[in-house]
């Protein structure tokens, strides 16, 4: 016995419950009984071999299945090559591919449960779809092993069996391999209800006929024979097609439902054969191949229950299983019209029969044509809202572009206009002081005095205008704090008296209680005052109107708008760029809305204009409301 394996019994007696062995493996480790050399403690030592005995579980599970199966499988043909027919080997036929059916349906309906999704979507159909051949079985066990006859021909349960290969269909058609898109589920339903109205149309258009309407056996078999298989090679090509497409585990369980589905599909064409010659009982030789497709259908439930079957990316080949489900789609709706008149023209079947075929084509292509059309409605509603979602887009990207532009013009031309206005505003501020020395001398004359005035005037405007430019050219951050944007407003309403204008008729729509938003009140005070003057200068100019402000909560934006009666805007576009002005030379600079935009911007905010319809001009500020963590913090209480 290894030191390891004697600490673990001296450590954790297999009696102890597992916070005994906790407890006790703690205490040892806090004594410093551990080695040195292998500082493993009980828990270690547990968990290393809990995860082994598991590890050894499921492979024993695995391997076990596969020895079950293989054994099972040579003992059925031993038996069914030397017994000869009876009530046992019936029996043992028949008991033994429902057993396997219904482990599979369990199977694939416990994965069902245990995932999301498309996952979930699959398993759920392959689930059906073995159901569907679970309970064609059990009708054929009830005839052969309670009734005690031969299966009745034709049989009810044929068209189940027929129809449990179109939810497998579906399954892949799903495409679980793939991530899930957005708005993919009403034409993934379309697709599925399409797919089984196509089968339940062929099976009522070639079979039932010759089952139902007028009995001609000899044609019902062989139409059947030969439209189940062409099912089941469409099935195995969709898997062939879904295992190229994937990749890592949903390749493997791809893989292995092709093997699985292409077996039976031979099974199946070997045991007609046998039907159609006479050789064939429940149990016989024949039954071997299909035993062994269904025992491989359990082992993809075991390998899927293993490993975790999530979305994987798109690869290349994933185009082929696209483009497949809509060309399928196209060559069943063609081929309705064809059927038809073949039905009525060169159908050779009895009248009733032809009658029959032609009023199933017309309900297909009724049918069908409905699907149609409701997958075009909403593919057109799909593209119409990509359209509307592209044009968002679009004039977001203008925006923005817009934005950036204008950011970086003021940037430059800022950088620009300080150095400039540095340098000219000293010397004008000394010719405002010598004017002022000159004027207050009384040395000059009346008119010598009245130059100098003027000269001092002139160079007090220059001055105004130097402190206009070095306002806009500054860049230092501003401190900012909460500031409440409904009383902002209401103060710069008053700054430029407004209230008392009786030619302009003030209406302020300002919501209360509105969040208060995070900068700085002065810079946010002087860039409203700015946009009033600039609705004030436009109303007066045809001789008053009405000025609105309104001010309302959006999403997690204040929404601000600025509107005016006035003659409106001549080129919108370009107000916010500096040195634009409309005005008379020596009443503007143009760089008041350029400034405006820059504490908008430097604000996390958008600022807009507009020519309303009506006339006037609109200008809408967006500035985002304060985080509830900033808004919290103790400055800002």
């Amino acid at each position: 016995m290894s030191q390891c394996d004697l600490r673990h019994n001296l450590l954790c007696p297999r009696g102890d419950s597992w916070d005994a062995q906790l407890i006790r493996a703690r205490a040892f480790h806090l004594q410093g009984k551990t080695s040195v050399t292998g500082r493993l403690t009980c828990v270690t030592f547990w968990f290393s071999r809990a995860g082994h005995r598991l590890r050894i579980k499921m492979k024993m599970g695995r391997n076990g299945w596969l020895g079950c199966a293989g054994a099972f499988t040579l003992l059925y043909l031993i038996v069914s090559l030397t017994v000869s027919r009876s009530f046992g080997l019936t029996l043992l036929g028949d008991v033994s591919a429902l057993a396997l059916l219904v482990l599979a349906t369990v199977q694939m309906a416990a994965h069902a449960l245990s995932n999301r999704g498309q996952t979930r979507s699959f398993w759920i159909l392959m689930a059906s779809g073995f159901a569907m051949w679970a309970a064609n079985q059990t009708g054929w066990s009830y005839y052969e092993l309670l009734l005690r006859r031969d299966m009745p021909d034709p049989y009810a349960g044929d068209i189940i069996l027929f129809l449990h290969v179109v939810p497998l269909m579906a399954a892949v058609a799903l495409r679980p391999h793939r991530p899930p898109a957005a708005g993919k589920l009403y034409f993934s339903t379309l697709n599925l209800l399409m797919l089984v109205a196509w089968w339940v149309f062929l099976y009522a258009f070639i079979v039932f006929p010759d089952e139902y309407i007028v009995l001609n056996i000899p044609v019902y078999g062989r139409s059947y024979d030969l439209l189940y298989l062409l099912e089941n090679l469409l099935l195995v090509a969709f898997f062939g097609i879904a295992a190229a497409a994937s990749e890592n585990v949903w390749k493997k369980i791809y893989w292995n439902l092709f093997g699985a589905a292409g077996l039976y599909t031979i099974a199946s064409v070997t045991i007609n054969l046998a039907i159609d010659h006479g050789r064939y009982y429940t149990g016989s030789r024949y039954d071997v191949p299909l035993v062994v497709s269904l025992c491989w259908f359990v082992w993809v439930g075991l390998i899927a229950g293993r490993v975790q079957t999530a979305a994987e990316p798109a690869v290349e080949n994933d185009g082929r299983l696209i483009a497949l489900a809509p060309r399928i789609a196209m060559l069943a709706i063609l081929s309705l019209p064809v059927l038809g008149l073949w039905a009525y023209l060169f159908d050779p079947s009895p009248t009733p029969v032809r009658r029959f075929r032609l009023l199933v084509a017309l309900a297909a292509i009724l049918v069908l044509g409905s699907f149609v059309f409701l997958k075009q409605y909403l593919l057109d509603h799909q593209l119409v809202r990509l359209l509307h979602e592209t044009h968002r887009s679009f004039e977001n990207l203008q925006r923005l572009q817009a934005e950036l532009v204008q950011k970086e013009k003021l940037a430059a031309l800022g950088q620009m206009v300080a150095g400039a206005a540095h340098e000219i505003n000293n010397p004008v501020a000394a010719i405002v002081g010598y004017t002022d020395l000159l004027s207050d001398s009384g040395l000059l004359n009346p008119e010598q005095l009245s130059m100098t005035r003027k000269i001092g005037q002139q160079a007090r405007r220059t001055h105004s205008l130097l402190s206009d430019l070095l306002s806009f050219a500054q860049q230092n951050a501003a401190e900012k704090s909460l500031v409440d944007i409904g009383s902002l407003l209401q103060k710069a309403i008053q700054a430029e008296g407004l209230r008392r204008n009786q030619k302009i008729r003030v209406e302020a729509r300002i919501d209360r209680d509105l969040p208060r938003i995070l900068g700085n009140a002065n810079q946010l005070f002087q860039a409203c005052t700015e946009i009033v003057r600039n609705a004030v200068d436009a109303l007066e100019e045809v001789g008053g109107g009405t000025f609105v402000i309104a001010a309302f909560l959006q999403g997690d934006e204040i929404v601000v708008e600025f509107s005016d009666t006035g003659r409106g805007l001549r080129e919108p576009n370009k107000v916010f760029d500096p040195f634009y002005t409309t005005k008379p030379i020596g009443k503007g600079t143009g760089l008041g809305l350029s400034a405006t935009y820059g504490v908008v911007q430097h604000h996390q905010g958008h600022i807009t204009c507009y020519n309303k319809p009506e006339g006037g001009a609109l200008f809408i500020v967006r500035l985002p409301v304060a985080r509830p963590a900033v808004a919290a913090a103790p400055g800002n209480a």
